[in-house]
């Protein structure tokens, strides 16, 4: 069950209205780095969450704390179109598409919500939620939460450095440090169920005697050239992560065989030329005595 609130989560203010800023802002609320995304993320990580209650209720209040992060921005783009500069306006009288387009507004922030904010990005395309992760594994989520949030924080840090509105600067400067708490929040998730030791690999419930031990923590350079070197770094030597292995390091070479599927069925109707050397001769036989 929600509830709300009439007053936003933080104030939202805009001293001079930018309807291009407004647009830029559709990105913070149904891009694939937005609030819509974590929101959702969140919640469905929730409403699926088994196991130690916490975790479900901590995903709840943080998903609950987005919904009014969604409300936020949507105020602002509405607030950064309705004191649109008036020459704006006016054409948008006579001809609101080539007002909108010339302006670099969003034109459906004219011709389809009467200058209000809507669920998609800043190019108009309405959000996507593939981009929703909720696996039902607990350590992976908090790795696509962290993931999600920093590629949040990105686009905000963003958006902040493109206005020069007080208004949205302090708006966008909450979004940013609830964007630093919320990397932490997961982070510390990961450590408190066991960091990188107790965690991985993902999910850590399968043997890791079933995997294949030869190649588990090798990294493999797929370039062709012999010439190029393997790129270096923590992933190539020593200890891996989670302390089960040790990181190494070899070119790729083909370790399986060339594929050789059967011949097309009969009823899947390929092409003559496709089928096998005998039924091309067979076809060929019937054909002539025809």
């Amino acid at each position: 069950m929600f509830y709300h609130d009439r007053n936003l989560q933080y104030t939202v203010r805009v001293e001079t209205p930018n309807p291009m800023f407004a647009r830029m802002l559709q990105q913070a609320i149904g891009g694939v780095e937005g609030e819509i995304r974590v929101m959702l993320q969140y919640l469905f990580q929730a409403w699926g969450q088994r196991g130690p209650t916490k975790y479900r209720d901590m995903l709840l209040e943080t998903g609950t704390e987005e919904i009014g992060h969604v409300e936020m921005l949507s105020t602002a783009v509405a607030m950064n179109l309705e004191g649109a500069p008036s020459e704006v306006q006016d054409e948008a009288a006579k001809n609101p598409m080539v007002a909108a387009i010339m302006g670099g507004m969003n034109p459906r922030h004219y011709l389809s919500t009467g200058l209000a904010a809507t669920p998609e990005n800043s190019n108009g395309v309405p959000f996507n939620a593939s981009h929703v992760y909720a696996s039902g594994n607990i350590a992976a989520d908090m790795y696509a939460n962290v993931a999600a949030e920093a590629t949040g924080r990105v686009l905000a840090t963003r958006l902040y450095h493109m206005t020069d509105d007080p208004g949205m600067k302090d708006m966008l400067s909450f979004l940013i440090a609830r964007d630093t708490m919320h990397q932490q929040q997961w982070l510390a998730v990961i450590e408190e169920l066991g960091g990188y030791e107790g965690n991985l690999p993902i999910p850590n419930s399968f043997p890791q005697s079933q995997e294949n031990q030869e190649v588990n923590y090798t990294f493999f350079s797929t370039n062709i050239d012999p010439n190029v070197p393997i790129p270096e770094g923590r992933w190539t030597q020593g200890p891996s992560l989670d302390g089960k292995g040790q990181f190494s390091a070899r070119r790729l070479t083909p370790m399986g065989q060339e594929p050789n599927l059967s011949q097309p069925r009969s009823d899947g109707f390929a092409q003559t030329q496709q089928m096998s050397t005998v039924q091309n001769v067979i076809s060929s036989v019937k054909n002539m005595l025809e």
